[in-house]
């Protein structure tokens, strides 16, 4: 069971989260029990995590925080593994190098800029960048898999939820614009009546042009022939 003076602790921290949020960290104490917390960290932009969401967990122990707590993340993420602690001179695998001035929002930067980097622990792992910015696109589809996650955290939901919406909107859009547009077959045969209606007019066409030809041939013979009896008959 939690020390009083670790409730209030943890209670006061929760407040000023609330009042000041830090930026790409949002944490929050489960209903149950203060010593567990969930939090998202966001990944930042310029780096292979950017437009990621990643879930874990901060256990407190009852003497906190004269001792440090344990660290695990969630999400598959390519720099931590997941559902297993993480090694931070903020966690309790470095009791001698906590400060008990340190606080959730500290802890929660810390981890942050040390997923930024590059160094190896104890619970890190190596990927690529493009491996990183892969699990990014999916991270908040992995969460929103998670009963925990949706209660805690219904902004997120909420976000996934209109980024759906979103997808299948183009999609839909794109689906519209396939069926609207004629493929190259259908020009083709569009192309091919077009031609075998034109035909026949131009046929007639030439036709017509002809038949005026053959009766003016016509007139200037008999014409010619009405002129020449005069001169038969001298």
């Amino acid at each position: 069971m939690a020390e009083k003076s670790c409730v209030k602790r943890l209670q006061k921290e929760y407040r000023a989260l609330c009042k000041e949020p830090v930026s790409h960290v949002v944490a929050r104490p489960s209903p149950s029990d203060i010593l567990e917390w969930h939090y998202v960290l966001e990944g930042s932009e310029g780096t292979p995590f950017a437009g990621g969401y990643y879930y874990g967990k901060i256990k407190f122990p009852p003497e906190y925080p004269y001792k440090p707590p344990g660290i695990t993340m969630i999400t598959p993420n390519g720099r931590f593994a997941t559902q297993k602690k993480i090694c931070l001179s903020m966690s309790d695998f470095h009791p001698e190098s906590w400060n008990p001035m340190w606080s959730v929002s500290s802890i929660l930067t810390g981890l942050l800029s040390f997923m930024m980097d590059h160094s190896p622990t104890t619970g890190s792992v190596t990927t690529t960048d493009a491996e990183k910015a892969r699990l990014a696109k999916t991270s908040l589809a992995f969460n929103c898999k998670n009963p925990t996650f949706r209660k805690l955290f219904p902004e997120y939901v909420e976000k996934f939820n209109q980024q759906q919406q979103s997808e299948q909107i183009i999609s839909e859009q794109g689906e519209r614009e396939k069926k609207s547009s004629p493929t190259m077959e259908e020009l083709d045969n569009s192309l091919g009546d077009v031609n075998r209606v034109q035909m026949p007019k131009d046929t007639r066409r030439n036709r017509k042009q002809t038949f005026p030809t053959w009766v003016m041939l016509l007139l200037v013979s008999i014409f010619g022939i009405v002129m020449a009896l005069p001169l038969l008959q001298l």
